[in-house]
């Protein structure tokens, strides 16, 4: 049997679910998700899970956020004064809007406050502090 390592290039379907049940993503009728292993290109705890697996093996893991996205940060929250919203913005709550970053590249936030004065917006990964299920079955490697 082939057995997954890091270096290897390998193909696996998944399906990912909240602890609530609520799955967020799926490679059901898509192609199936390749990667090399180890190259950090995956959040850690899926990686570390795939690594040691078998063509054709199946498993349910449970990754802490600490291993996925991380925890929710609050210097990832930024208040924004309204009279500094461009004028074509109608904020509302959870409307989802893209800011750059230093190096020009896309941030994307979420608005989740609005008051009289500012508007909150958060920078944090839609599933930050969510510890996730993956099922996991690797269909191959190489």
């Amino acid at each position: 049997m082939s057995i997954a390592s890091k270096g290897d290039a390998v193909s696996v379907h998944y399906t990912g679910r909240l602890q609530n049940g609520t799955v967020f993503d799926s490679s059901a009728n898509r192609e199936p998700l390749s990667f090399v292993v180890g190259d950090g290109n995956m959040i850690k705890g899926f990686d570390t899970a795939v690594n040691g697996m078998e063509v054709g093996q199946e498993i349910t893991v449970t990754i802490p956020s600490i291993e996925a996205y991380g925890e929710k940060r609050d210097d990832m929250m930024l208040d924004i004064p309204l009279d500094q919203v461009p004028p074509h913005i109608k904020p509302e709550l959870g409307l989802e809007l893209s800011l750059q970053n230093q190096a020009g590249q896309p941030v994307p936030v979420k608005v989740v406050h609005i008051d009289d004065t500012k508007i909150t917006l958060d920078a944090n990964h839609p599933l930050a502090g969510e510890d996730l299920i993956f099922d996991i079955t690797l269909v191959s490697i190489g």
